[in-house]
């Protein structure tokens, strides 16, 4: 992903980035506390976290 420099100057827009990551880190704590299906793309391919997560404490 490319960062892109905004040229607005509204306070919305220049927050947008933070803004995400603090929805995305919230999504992961919700699908991992709650067993919700969490997708994303890794290397051209849609995974699922939550699956990535039981197999890792699992061989743990």
């Amino acid at each position: 992903m490319t960062r892109q420099v905004h040229q607005s100057k509204d306070p919305d827009i220049l927050a947008e980035d933070a803004a995400l990551r603090r929805a995305a880190r919230r999504a992961r704590e919700i699908g991992r506390k709650t067993g919700t299906p969490v997708y994303v793309l890794k290397n051209g391919r849609i995974v699922d976290l939550t699956k990535e997560w039981k197999r890792r404490a699992r061989s743990r």
